[in-house]
């Protein structure tokens, strides 16, 4: 009897699975048919949004970038930390620089769980070596050009743009640039690398769980952090005149063993270059992930002051802030922030760096060394992008540029320029307030018109929500990406 209870589950058993999955498939259809219909549309709207400006193909935009570039190579970063033996820190820990293997599981703890964004400089160069040798061997590893000034350059030359780079570069390096990239810096012998070490959402280590995927970055530079193509950089620059100067790449002085004074000699030469290219010229400057105090005070002294547009992050955005209302710099922020916390963060940044510009301003400059208010503010984030213009300003079309921002999340992500909704999610919430302060108003996001704009003050805001890319390949390199896109078609 129960012999032939098992040759009937046998002989009927694969029907009643399949009848159960299709029941399954029957019952959720609807619920997935109107969310896809959603990102359908949603994509369909971002589309139109960033295809109502076109690049004008005659006339390409002319872009210097600077500074520096690395060679990066990206592995799974548990796998890297597995393979080379070293187990779960007991308790997560921020090292502003790194010396050790014990650090190095505590600073990646401290940021892996979070889902947080992190570069950090290890001082120790034998043992980057042998994490770039058994990065080497790791399977599923990869090559990419890396550095935010050649990433952006990458970006921005593709989307129709000249570009001078500025950078010491290898010949096999600069043998892969686009052909509408000119080089502007020494040729050197051997790359510097960054070693990328990529996560997913819900990876694994040990007792930490990761909340999103992101990477965690280790560098050990011997070139990017003198700068050493700024002067052939700004001996091209009379002759390029660019519409726009976009500079990156200084996290490498972050925490890096100068002798006495020399970063700050740096950083002047910089702001020199800044102060004197023409009042045409818009100057962007691309922040990272930066922890020593002392480099950020320089940085809003001698780079800051001289730029009308800044592009950021979710984590480098409450740091800014911090810094200018005088508290210490934040190391880890919320990895997953609301609208209204950002919109009121980018708020006060625009406030206090326009403030301290007409400070400037009002007193007398002995040195003749002008400052710029900022009158752009671009903040990337997983969910959504936004960006604050002043009106009248030389930006342009903020609404088309806030959608293509959004749209190059996804495509850079995922690694394809074709957008699968299938392979996408919106985790913006339906409605968002603009402000945290008590009666503000609440915006419901349209799928027809998910790009949101409103007036305030002297400035416009924009809101677009990304459609986030749910098979993850590369995080690496985004926000470079998203803010090149952005500002192109701003210029």
């Amino acid at each position: 009897m129960d012999g032939g209870g098992r040759v009937s589950w046998i002989k009927y058993g694969p029907l009643v699975s399949l009848l159960v999955v299709l029941l399954a498939i029957w019952i959720r259809t609807p619920q997935n048919a109107d969310l896809d219909e959603r990102l359908d549309t949603v994509l369909s709207s971002l589309l139109r949004a960033e295809r109502k400006v076109g690049m004008n193909n005659v006339h390409r935009p002319k872009v210097a970038i600077g500074f520096g570039g690395c060679v990066d190579l990206l592995v799974d970063g548990v796998s890297l930390l597995h393979k080379i033996g070293l187990t779960p820190a007991d308790e997560p820990y921020h090292h502003n620089y790194l010396e050790n293997e014990v650090q190095l599981a505590q600073s990646f703890a401290y940021f892996f769980g979070p889902g947080a964004a992190a570069e950090r400089f290890m001082i120790n160069d034998t043992l980057f070596s042998e994490l770039v040798d058994a990065s080497r061997d790791l399977p599923g590893n990869r090559w990419a050009i890396g550095g935010n000034a050649p990433v952006m350059a990458g970006r921005m030359a593709t989307e129709g743009c000249d570009v001078l780079l500025a950078g010491s570069f290898s010949p096999d390096f600069t043998d892969v640039l686009s052909q509408h990239i000119t080089v502007a810096g020494n040729v050197v012998e051997e790359q510097d690398i960054h070693l990328i070490l990529e996560y997913p959402s819900g990876a694994k280590w040990g007792q930490y769980t990761s909340h999103r995927a992101n990477r965690y970055i280790v560098h050990s530079d011997d070139h990017n952090p003198y700068l050493t193509s700024m002067e052939d950089f700004a001996q091209k620059l009379l002759h390029f005149k660019p519409d726009l100067l976009v500079v990156g790449g200084l996290q490498m002085m972050d925490n890096f063993p100068f002798q006495s004074g020399e970063r700050e000699a740096l950083l002047s030469r910089l702001a020199e270059v800044l102060s004197t290219s023409s009042s045409q010229t818009g100057v962007h400057f691309e922040m990272a992930s930066f922890v020593e105090e002392r480099i950020m005070e320089d940085l809003l002294h001698y780079v800051i002051a001289h730029s009308d547009s800044l592009g950021m992050n979710e984590q480098e955005l409450p740091n800014l802030l911090s810094l200018l209302k005088g508290s210490n710099i934040t190391v880890l922020s919320d990895p997953n922030p609301r609208v209204a916390t950002v919109l009121d963060q980018m708020r006060e940044v625009y406030r206090i760096l326009n403030q301290r510009h007409r400070d400037a301003s009002s007193e007398s400059n002995t040195d003749g060394v002008k400052t710029k208010p900022l009158t752009r503010l671009h903040v990337h984030t997983l969910a959504f992008q936004a960006m604050i213009v002043t009106r009248g300003s030389q930006w342009k079309h903020t609404m088309s540029a806030t959608a293509k921002a959004s749209l190059t999340a996804n495509r850079h992500v995922c690694g394809s320029n074709d957008i699968d909704p299938s392979k996408a999610r919106l985790i913006m919430d339906e409605s968002f307030s603009v402000s945290r302060r008590e009666g503000s108003q609440r915006i419901p996001l349209q799928e027809k018109r998910p790009v949101s704009c409103w007036d305030e003050e002297d400035y416009e805001i924009c809101v677009a929500p990304v459609l986030v890319c749910t098979e993850v390949y590369q995080t690496a390199g985004g926000g470079d990406n998203i803010s090149a896109a952005g500002l192109v078609l701003q210029i």
